[in-house]
């Protein structure tokens, strides 16, 4: 596996952001693109737990991706403020995944702005994404196929990044936006094809934004416990209709074939990604 570091840039106008990035689909992180939103310097651990402590969050395990009924599920329900301290206190593999602040905690909406680095942001799904030290999401694309830009807050993620047709190096399992390897503790020995993946790896520090284009494969694990945001663009027709069947295909095909067939869905789905990787 090869991995090349992701360019930071500061000060990068609309329209070198489009020209050497967003057409040619590479990451890029911006050092300064939140520099004018209250959050920040106002989302500080101390100010979640305080002000927001009491309410309710889903938290998810390491079931999460695993077959069976908490397969793509939250995994129990606790109060955010007790969240908060749990996973700065101790390494615990304890997430939060999607959770639209606009949605279940508007006064922290009014902490970001919108960006003008392009058009077609998704303004209605600010959604943040909480984890312990040692915690990590496998490798995976973004079901809605939409631009991600990841802003992370107080500590430090490293994130792993793939263009679209390296999918058949990561073992791409079919029906879903993820794959069998588990860039973790990669094993070029069971995985022969890891040897030919080519892609970037970025180290996030607070108020640091990385852009993920649209469809690219990504790995995150977090370094240190904290927390981020992603807001969402869409520049394509096409690819809001693809996001929509992918949507479809996983909370009907596959999260349906999951509860009816269980680990032998997942045992198929293994042994379709491994042919594939090679032909």
């Amino acid at each position: 596996m090869k991995l090349l570091p992701v360019d930071r840039v500061t000060g990068l106008t609309r329209e070198r952001f489009k020209d050497e990035y967003l057409k040619p689909r590479r990451p890029v992180i911006f050092t300064d693109l939140i520099d004018p939103w209250p959050a920040k310097n106002k989302w500080t651990w101390d100010y979640l737990i305080e002000n927001f402590g009491d309410v309710i969050v889903p938290v998810a395990d390491a079931n999460f991706s695993k077959a069976g009924k908490h397969y793509l599920s939250p995994s129990a329900h606790m109060k955010f403020g007790d969240y908060l301290k749990t996973i700065r206190e101790k390494p615990v593999d304890l997430r939060i995944f999607l959770y639209n602040i606009l949605k279940n905690i508007p006064e922290l909406a009014k902490d970001i702005k919108p960006f003008e680095i392009m058009d077609g942001f998704l303004d209605e799904y600010p959604f943040m994404f909480f984890g312990g030290q040692g915690s990590y999401t496998r490798i995976h694309y973004d079901i809605d196929c939409s631009h991600v830009f990841l802003t992370q807050f107080m500590t430090r993620k490293r994130v792993l990044l793939f263009e679209p047709g390296q999918a058949k190096y990561l073992h791409h399992l079919p029906f879903t936006v993820s794959c069998e390897i588990d860039l973790i503790d990669p094993d070029e020995e069971k995985f022969p094809s890891l040897q030919y993946l080519e892609g970037y790896e970025a180290m996030l520090t607070h108020g640091e934004t990385l852009f993920i284009p649209s469809c690219w494969w990504h790995h995150i694990e977090y370094t240190d416990a904290g927390y981020s945001l992603a807001l969402r663009a869409s520049d394509s027709i096409a690819l809001r209709a693809r996001g929509a069947f992918n949507i479809a295909r996983t909370f009907i095909v596959d999260k349906g074939m999951n509860k009816l067939l269980g680990p032998r869905w997942a045992n198929m789905k293994v042994a379709l990604a491994r042919a594939n990787s090679q032909a």
